[in-house]
């Protein structure tokens, strides 16, 4: 299968040559030629899977075809909504790539920097409008935006807009949005809430599924520390040290948390730098571009903030805290061992973390190999924890055993293939 087999228009396969795309992923194989169909489409595709490449192709073809019959000034004929402001600026960057021969306009607008620039290229006219949530209330609130005219909707990374809070603000959206239009939703986990939300939007859909949601992707090489809290630090330095760990992004579940390890990393003479919402826009835009430029060597980044990350040849994810949702753990280490290639996952797990490890087993139905010849193990390697009444809540109890030490001949160990937890 190539792209030429799915019947799209000549300036955007010369836009895919460009970019060097010959065959489609999965998910771009099935989901173009339904949205070319103007079917409405219920998408869960696990990260790296080329999303964005299928709804932008298609809704760019639908549009070029469409703009030979319309005449007048440009107005909006398609609206992306994205929770974060990386993955708006990157979903733009697919568009202006995919694009480049078609004559559609688009821009992004997000918060976090001054508007003016925006609403400029809003005023000029565009056909393609992406967006987050709260900047575009504010300037539909100011009349830069007027959505009468919108025939496609993309809602994307909808697990993450509900995690951060924008059902309200995407519901508002949807208010403004005429009743006859092609709705495109797309999700990286689908939770039962993302259903419901689903069949409120969706008018007969077609659905895709390339990956269940549980599934993580055997390129990727897992591994689990058992660690204490107070030795995470060092367990992380000491990973950190070894060459091979080219890149690596670094998972933590606060702000706080994000600029502390990286202090403790620069301290340590590693090149790190953090991404996380309190950032100005510009510096995580930066720390982004010297991230992908192999500038920097360790992204710290806190969930939100790591949405829309994509960067070619990650070889190391490392959570430094496990996720209390088993879901983002998939969508966390998802972000290496993309398109065929090798990665790896360091998970740290403390005494606290042990019932959102068993949550993950759970979710991804196996068990992930231990490494226990680290030079930082548990001192009480056969803690109990108490079962939990609510995720994030330790309260129960297991009488599982802990995996001792072994050695410390190496940097660390390999997982011990007999050993499961």
């Amino acid at each position: 299968m190539s792209f030429e087999n799915l019947q799209l228009i000549e300036p955007i396969l010369r836009a895919l040559k460009t970019e060097g795309y010959v065959t489609p992923t999965p998910i771009q194989e099935q989901a173009i030629p339904l949205i070319l169909e103007r079917k409405d489409l219920l998408g869960c595709a696990q990260t790296g899977t080329g999303k964005t490449a299928a709804f932008a192709i298609p809704i760019l073809q639908i549009l070029y075809e469409e703009q030979k019959l319309t005449k007048g000034p440009r107005s909006i004929k398609s609206l992306i909504l994205t929770p974060t402001r990386e993955l708006a600026i990157q979903i733009a960057e697919s568009f202006t790539a995919y694009g480049k021969h078609t004559g559609l306009r688009h821009t992004v607008i997000f918060g976090g920097v001054t508007q003016k620039k925006q609403t400029d290229a809003l005023q000029a006219g565009v056909d393609i409008l992406i967006a987050t949530p709260g900047r575009l209330l504010d300037l539909m609130n100011q009349k830069f935006v007027h959505l009468h005219h919108v025939s496609l909707f993309v809602l994307d990374e909808a697990d993450r807009m509900l995690d951060m809070g924008f059902i309200h603000d995407v519901k508002k959206v949807i208010s403004k949005l005429p009743a006859k239009r092609q709705t495109l939703f797309f999700s990286a986990t689908m939770p039962p809430e993302i259903s419901k939300l689903a069949d409120t939007i969706l008018v007969n859909p077609a659905k895709v599924a390339v990956t269940p949601v549980s599934s993580t992707v055997d390129t990727i090489d897992q591994s689990i520390f058992f660690v204490d809290k107070d030795n995470k630090k060092s367990l992380l330095i000491h990973l950190l040290k070894d060459p091979t760990v080219r890149s690596a992004l670094v998972f933590t579940r606060t702000k706080h948390g994000a600029d502390k390890i990286t202090k403790d990393l620069v301290r340590a003479g590693i090149i790190a730098e953090a991404i996380h919402g309190n950032k100005s826009q510009n510096a995580r835009q930066r720390a982004l571009n010297n991230f992908k430029t192999k500038s920097t060597r360790v992204l710290v980044a806190t969930d939100i903030a790591a949405r829309g990350i994509d960067v070619e040849d990650l070889s190391h994810v490392i959570n430094f805290e496990l996720p209390n949702v088993p879901e983002t753990y998939v969508h966390r280490i998802g972000r290496t061992g993309r398109a065929g290639l090798s990665g790896v996952s360091f998970s740290f797990c403390d005494a606290e973390e042990k019932e959102f490890l068993r949550d993950i087993h759970k979710l991804i139905n196996k068990s992930i190999p231990i490494v226990d010849n680290h030079p930082f193990p548990m001192e009480n390697p056969h803690f109990e924890s108490k079962p939990t009444a609510k995720k994030g809540t330790s309260t129960g109890k297991s009488n599982s055993p802990r995996p001792t030490r072994q050695g410390e001949k190496k940097w660390f160990g390999k997982p011990s293939p007999n050993k499961r937890w």
